[in-house]
């Protein structure tokens, strides 16, 4: 149970996907420009990203390491054909409004990051409650911004309009209004140093130890504490190699030192 409890967390708040991870930024930037359509898009990425997760957990000694990734795809693929046909059938508005970016879940990186970096490699109840706690963080990013767009642009909160057309600031509707908003949520998460994409406050809890070029991973990656380990190991590593170098060097130099004096004492016996 504890387990299921973090991994809701993890998914809610820790790793939110879109306030933290910053990930499907694109169905997040282009459908959001009403409350109703950011929680139609996460409700329907949770439920594919929920049976995604529970079916490749089920699969994961099965499926082969090599060809993992496309099979990831297929079953993806499968669950969001089958969540439009359902939203064609009884949502037909909604199915509308998302448009194209339904079958675009497919390659949503949520998801294809979710079944590579913890469905595969767990149980089917830890994973189940994996894909609940990213879907709800992705369903809850989206309904916020989606939010206050449309209150900003359209003066309505899930279609009830409450402040008259005069006011309306249509640029909020729009994609750059977008942007706009995102950036304004992010910045009151970095001013009440809530957990964030930007508010990292030192390199030490950065994965790769603050070196862009070979950035592995920060620390709300779920895998953060093996990229730590396996750094550690790796400098330490290093760090043997080069005393084994030194010694070497030592030896070497303490063996041509003896050969000298040798030679010198040869001579004086000759001479």
């Amino acid at each position: 149970m504890n387990t299921c409890v973090e991994r809701l967390k993890n998914g809610i708040i820790t790793e939110n996907p879109t306030f933290v991870m910053m990930l499907g930024m694109c169905p997040t930037l282009a459908v959001t420009t009403s409350a109703i359509n950011g929680l139609g898009m996460g409700l329907t990425t949770t439920a594919v990203l929920v049976l995604s997760n529970v079916f490749i957990s089920l699969l994961r000694k099965v499926i082969p390491d090599k060809v993992r990734i496309p099979a990831f795809i297929v079953i993806v693929a499968s669950f969001v054909t089958l969540i439009q046909l359902l939203l064609q059938a009884y949502i037909p508005s909604l199915n509308k409004s998302l448009g194209v970016y339904i079958p675009l879940i497919v390659v949503n990186c949520i998801i294809l990051g979710r079944a590579e970096a913890y469905a595969s490699k767990n149980k089917v109840i830890p994973s189940l409650f994996d894909g609940l706690g990213m879907g709800l963080g992705f369903t809850f990013g989206l309904t916020c911004i989606g939010i206050c767009r449309e209150i900003l642009g359209s003066g309505a909160i899930f279609g009830k309009t409450f402040i008259p057309d005069d006011y309306h600031i249509t640029f909020f509707v729009l994609a750059p209004g977008a942007f706009l908003v995102l950036a304004f949520l992010t910045a009151i998460q970095n001013k009440l140093k809530l957990p964030s994409a930007t508010n990292v406050e030192n390199d030490s809890d950065i994965a790769c130890g603050g070196n862009c070029a070979s950035c592995v991973g920060c620390a709300s990656v779920a895998n953060k504490g093996i990229l730590e380990a396996e750094r550690v190991a790796a400098k330490a590593a290093k760090a043997q190699a080069a005393k084994e170098a030194a010694a070497k060097a030592k030896a070497a130099k303490e063996a041509k030192a003896k050969e000298a004096a040798t030679a010198e004492k040869s001579e004086g016996k000759e001479d």
